[in-house]
Parts: structure tokens; sequence; C-alpha cells
């Protein structure tokens, strides 16, 4: 089995999720008491967040890819950053440090490919909306994306670092996000991507008419598929 490496703590909420999707994974492939090989290197949420604010990405390189470059010393052989943002600078990192990348968004637009699906709505933090890092991935696939208008792009960033990044989940807030998706359906999104790895605590596949995308399960199951290569 191959040795993964975790970057989380972006929020640490979804890193626990990936911990425990990529440990049911391996088992549900091999039985018995199989576990993940892996190590995680945990970030601050807040000294990531301080980045974000000032648009400061080349700090978050350098962060990431010391992480990486201690990740592989100690034995990884692949790395996974456990957040979609963080992928703006994905293909950097893994330049930088010579392992393979499992890339987020690679791994939705084949999931999403499956499916025969050519439109889809995004959610995620405005960095995963309004930047091209996520949606270039899936015009590579023929997959065209839309994303909500300002203020609902506002309104979910906002939300994703003031509470769904807490564990914090609001019935209110759930109500809105419901009411954005209703609006990219409308639109034309034959399904939802679930951009952001806290969103999949909020919005569940049963409260949305069309195929609902969690970027987290999905690119947890990249990372066991390659860990079982």
């Amino acid at each position: 089995m191959k040795k993964l490496g975790l970057i989380g703590g972006i929020s640490w909420v979804s890193t626990a999720d990936y911990y425990r999707f990529i440990n049911e994974g391996i088992n549900e492939k091999l039985g018995g008491v199989n576990f993940a090989e892996c190590m995680i290197y945990s970030f601050n949420y807040n000294d990531i967040k301080n980045n974000n604010d000032n648009n400061d990405w080349e700090s978050t390189f350098n962060m990431l890819s010391k992480a990486s470059q201690s990740l592989k010393n100690s034995g990884a052989e692949a790395i996974i950053l456990c957040a979609n943002t963080m992928h703006v600078i994905a293909d950097r990192i893994q330049e930088s440090i010579g392992l393979p990348l499992i890339h987020i968004a690679t791994e939705t637009a084949k999931e999403i490919q499956k499916t025969n699906i050519k439109r889809v709505g995004l959610l995620g933090t405005k960095f995963t909306m309004e930047l091209d890092f996520f949606k270039d991935k899936l015009s590579a696939l023929d997959i065209e994306t839309i994303i909500p208008e300002t203020d609902d792009r506002e309104f979910i960033h906002e939300t994703i670092f003031n509470e769904l990044g807490k564990g914090l989940i609001l019935e209110s807030t759930k109500k809105r996000y419901l009411s954005i998706i209703e609006k990219l359906i409308d639109n034309g999104a034959e399904g939802i991507i679930l951009g952001c790895t806290e969103i999949p605590l909020l919005v569940k596949q049963d409260e949305v008419k069309v195929p609902v995308f969690d970027t987290a399960l999905i690119h947890s199951n990249a990372a066991v598929a390659f860990a079982l290569s």
C-alpha cells in the first residue's frame, strides 16, 4: 500500500472527513482490519485565511510547499490537499515537490464526465467560484460551469469561513444554500458541485433534485485508488 500525505486544517472539520473517508475506503476494498497508511500535516486555519484575505498566494505556496516536503521526507508517495481553494497553487506544488498531487478538480471533472452532464453549478469560496483553476479542469472535459450571482457568492464565502469551517450548521444557512442551488438549476445546471469540502456538511443529495458532486468524497476515493494502485 502506498503512503498518502494529507495537508489539512483548512479546515480541520473537513480534514476529519477525509481521514474517515480514506480509511473507510481502504477497509471496504481490503477488509479485515486494513486501513490507510497516511500522514496529516494540519495547519492553523487562521494563518491560511489571513493569506487569502490579503490575496497572498505566494505565502500560502511557501507554507504548503514546506508541508509537502515534510510529508515527502516522511515517506509520503502522493500529496492530497484537503481543500478546494488550495488547488489554486496545486500545479505549482506538484512541480516543486516532485510527487504526484491528486487534484480535486481533475477528479471531480472525471466523475462528472461519467454521468454525461455538460453544465454544472459550482459552489465554493469566492476564489473557487471566480478564479479559473477549478473551471479549467472542467472545461478540459467539455463541461460548462455556472456560478451564483454576486450577493450569493459573498454569502457562501462568508458562511464557509464563519460557520462551516467551525463546524456550525445553521438551518437558515441551509435554506439560503438550497435557494441558491435552485437558481443555478433554473439557469440550466444539470448537476451541482459542492466545491468546498465543508459544504457537504450542510447540503445533502436528497435535498437537491439534480446530481450533487461531493468533492471531498470524490477526492478521498481518488486517494484510496492511488494508495491501492
